[in-house]
């Protein structure tokens, strides 16, 4: 399956499994922009799976209400950058109503669906990847896969996780990476980072689209100049795996970081700010981040905003030599 075929496979179990689960969204019924949810609303009915009017904020409202009565809620924002109108509902509402109630009641049974970066030629309001903001709430899970295995696992360990999450989908691999996706359910471990490759020499961490630039990078560190890198996909950013990160770390001394988003309060941030913390005495070097840059999302000069395999080979080359 490619992802979006993995993520609608996940869907169609979710909705078989629990009679109480409800898709909706943004032109969800007649399959998505992306395909996503095709043909579920023909096998499930128009009662649980659903258009809903172009309002954010009414979408995150109607989830949180579906999901504080008992049932399962799966929610589309259409882009990650629509989903600032519905940001009060999300960070105030969602995240909070068990801890404002004493744990009396709760919206656990909700999962947003997001997709989030570069496509190509998305420009400023099709484009943004804002994970950042959401890793400040306590209360939410955020996660974000790299291909259709994870991005089935993870989507299905959200929708039965007792807290609200938000599942931010690359959609640049919607349709891009391909992988053998076990066709029964199952689920991945939230909060759980993945070392995608062993290296002694510099731990490279990305997620989502980044992991694939810091493979393709490693294989070139090594070919040219025998360095062998550590890759780790984050998975998820809300919590993050501190352990596996510090433990590649401290082997390896050195450790460069890359995402799509802004340099500024980037999650890269929050990721360097704890290494230098918890790890200064074992590094070599100091902690690197590649990203995009502080503008809006450009559109023709989108090339020059990402952080590509060329910029990230020389970030690597400066740490290594420092």
């Amino acid at each position: 399956m490619n992802m979006f075929q993995a993520i609608n496979n996940a869907m169609d179990l979710a909705l078989e499994q629990d009679k109480s689960a409800l898709l909706f969204g943004e032109d969800v019924g007649f399959g998505g922009v992306f395909r996503c949810s095709v043909n579920l609303r023909d096998k499930y009915g128009k009662d649980r799976v659903f258009n809903t009017p172009l309002c954010e904020q009414g979408i995150a409202g109607f989830a949180i209400g579906v999901a504080n009565m008992g049932a399962t809620a799966i929610a589309e924002i259409q882009f990650a950058d629509y989903i600032f109108p519905s940001f009060d509902q999300i960070v105030n509402e969602a995240a909070k109503y068990r801890y404002r109630s004493g744990g009396l009641f709760d919206c656990g049974s909700l999962t947003f669906r997001v997709p989030s970066g570069a496509v190509g030629h998305g420009a400023l309001y099709h484009s943004q990847s804002p994970e950042a903001y959401f890793a400040h709430t306590s209360g939410l899970r955020v996660v974000i896969p790299r291909g259709p295995i994870k991005a089935k696992g993870l989507l299905l360990a959200c929708i039965r996780d007792a807290n609200p999450c938000i599942v931010f989908e690359p959609k640049t691999l919607y349709r891009a990476a391909v992988e053998e996706v076990p066709t029964e359910s199952y689920v991945d471990e939230l909060g759980k980072a993945d070392i995608l490759r062993e290296g002694k020499d510099i731990t490279l961490i990305g997620w989502g689209t980044q992991v694939h630039v810091l493979l393709e990078v490693a294989e070139l560190a090594k070919k040219e100049m025998d360095i062998e890198c550590e890759v780790i996909d984050l998975v998820s950013i809300l919590p993050w795996d501190t352990q596996t990160i510090c433990n590649s770390v401290n082997k390896t001394g050195r450790v460069l970081i890359a995402h799509e988003a802004p340099y500024t309060q980037g999650f890269g941030s929050e990721i360097a700010a704890y290494i230098q913390e918890k790890c200064f005495l074992r590094l070599e070097a100091p902690v690197k981040r590649v990203t995009g840059w502080d503008t809006p999302f450009p559109h023709v000069f989108e090339p020059f905003y990402l952080p590509d395999k060329h910029r990230c080979l020389a970030a690597l080359k400066d740490t290594v030599n420092y």
